[in-house]
């Protein structure tokens, strides 16, 4: 079980990691009625839901949960809903790669903590430690860090053309 476990948590950073730095083959393959972001995810939600599958095959629930638990895992989702809402699902799931009009955010957590979304997500992860090995967490996290460091690299002449 250990090694489709790895699988399942580092599943989704391939196509992550494609759709970055390929948009324009990603806008085409979901064609013109349908709002590439809306499919990504879709897509990302399934390979989500992997990922927790494969934590939960590893994992050894007990309650209560250590101290740390509460304010890492509460204050990573906090993080996570407010970039989904200031952001929306467009903004979210790469719609500048492709093609939209997002506009620049700057409210909280922006201009306060560099890429938040990941920051939330990895301090959720952290907060599961007690449950779930080290090496599923530090994979999964791996992925959020490799993910920061190839947004950070973007290439706005690799962006797909604009969404009519």
């Amino acid at each position: 079980m250990g090694i489709l476990a790895c699988l399942g948590v580092i599943s989704p950073f391939p196509f992550y990691y494609y759709l970055w730095n390929h948009p324009q083959t990603w806008v085409n393959l979901v064609g013109k009625n349908q709002d590439p972001c809306k499919i990504m995810a879709m897509v990302s939600h399934f390979l989500k839901l992997i990922q927790f599958i494969s934590l939960f095959s590893v994992s050894t629930l007990s309650w209560p949960p250590p101290f740390y638990f509460w304010p890492l895992f509460f204050f990573g989702q906090f993080l996570n809903f407010r970039v989904y809402q200031l952001l929306g699902e467009s903004g979210t799931y790469y719609g500048v790669r492709f093609g939209k009009n997002i506009p620049w955010v700057t409210e909280f957590p922006f201009g306060t903590i560099k890429d938040p979304q990941y920051v939330g997500s990895i301090m959720s992860l952290l907060a599961c430690i007690a449950w779930v090995p080290f090496l599923y967490i530090f994979l999964w996290a791996v992925g959020y860090v490799f993910m920061i460091y190839v947004e950070s690299k973007e290439d706005p002449a690799s962006r797909a053309k604009p969404l009519s």
